[in-house]
């Protein structure tokens, strides 16, 4: 309880919980410098997790929050990369989650013939990984190097580019329940891998993965980044953007839509539609969240208009209104959260 008398903020009641954890828990922590956007508002509580076993620890510390489910209640969120992320300019309530630097381990778990297993944790950047396992003379995740998310946020949203996803080398994904503290592991056809989606929710983390690539030349593994690299600087923008904003709808690209509804260029605020690739949004220094968000549904709407289409958004939206997430966002289940 509080001195005054009234009833203990869901904050307080994480922070008691987190004791352990020191100084190490942050309050009012800045996720801006954390999103490709550079972007947005405060987590009102934020740590880096260490390891596993300190993943497991505070998932069944924050169980025992009492109010129910943190996550059912918005007040727990993860976070990677923030390569495809958009955090509101007013915050996020309750704690956000970044797995450390030892969940980015690269290692050769098992070889058969020509097919060696690699175990990658959830946390290492997709472009390393593609850039080691290339030097290694494995082949089969140079796609991945102009993607640059992390490996947890990928398996969430099945990435792909250049005619792959990861579903095509995927074998096996690590999790924690944070509702539990239970770990699992799951094979890639219990996840329902789709175009942009899976069917991991909002309580399983990502800790970790396998994948089976083929023994190859890596010299021609390297000329094969060097042109993916190239091909996405040829065509892509630069600059505070989170990538692709929304999903191709089928046969059909979001694009040439967003081209075609007049929207290349537009501007909103602090935002605007990339000149380059019309379903890029760009982000002026000190930008706001809350331009990108009105940009974003400007767009739905505009498309809509003009050629009758949908678009859904696969950025992750945290802190928004619900009736904003809802205006530009997939119904629950055809895009996962990440």
């Amino acid at each position: 309880m509080n001195l005054d008398g009234g009833a203990e903020s869901p904050a307080d009641a994480i922070r008691s919980a987190l004791e352990f954890l020191g100084d190490r828990l942050l309050s009012d922590h800045s996720l801006a410098p954390l999103c490709t956007y550079r972007a947005g508002g405060a987590a009102e509580l934020f740590v880096v997790v260490g390891d596993d076993n300190e993943l497991a620890t505070i998932a069944r510390a924050i169980s025992s929050v009492s109010g129910g489910s943190l996550i059912e209640q918005g007040l727990l969120h993860t976070i990677g990369k923030g390569s495809n992320l958009l955090v509101s300019d007013r915050g996020v309530k309750g704690l956000v989650l970044q797995l450390g630097e030892s969940f980015a381990e690269i290692a050769i778990n098992g070889e058969s013939g020509d097919r060696v297993v690699v175990g990658v944790g959830a946390s290492a950047s997709l472009p390393v990984v593609a850039r080691r396992t290339a030097a290694m003379g494995l082949t089969g995740f140079e796609w991945a190097v102009g993607i640059p998310g992390s490996v947890g946020g990928a398996v969430r949203m099945n990435a792909g580019g250049h005619g792959s996803e990861l579903r095509e080398v995927l074998t096996r994904v690590h999790l924690v329940d944070l509702e539990s503290g239970e770990a699992m592991s799951m094979v890639p056809a219990q996840l329902q891998l789709g175009y942009r989606r899976s069917s991991i929710r909002a309580h399983q983390i990502v800790t970790g993965i396998e994948i089976e690539l083929e023994r190859g030349d890596s010299t021609e593994a390297e000329r094969r980044l060097s042109e993916i690299v190239k091909w996405r600087r040829e065509n892509q923008p630069g600059g505070a953007n989170a990538g692709s904003v929304f999903t191709n709808p089928p046969g059909d690209s979001a694009g040439r839509l967003i081209d075609t509804a007049g929207c290349k260029g537009l501007r909103i605020g602090t935002a605007q539609i990339s000149d380059k690739h019309a379903n890029f949004i760009q982000v002026d220094p000190d930008g706001k969240a809350d331009d990108v968000m009105a940009l974003m549904k400007d767009v739905v709407q505009r498309v809509e208009a003009t050629h009758g289409v949908t678009l859904h958004a696969e950025t992750v939206l945290l802190g928004f209104p619900p009736a904003d997430v809802a205006a530009v966002k997939a119904p629950l289940g055809e895009v996962s959260d990440d």
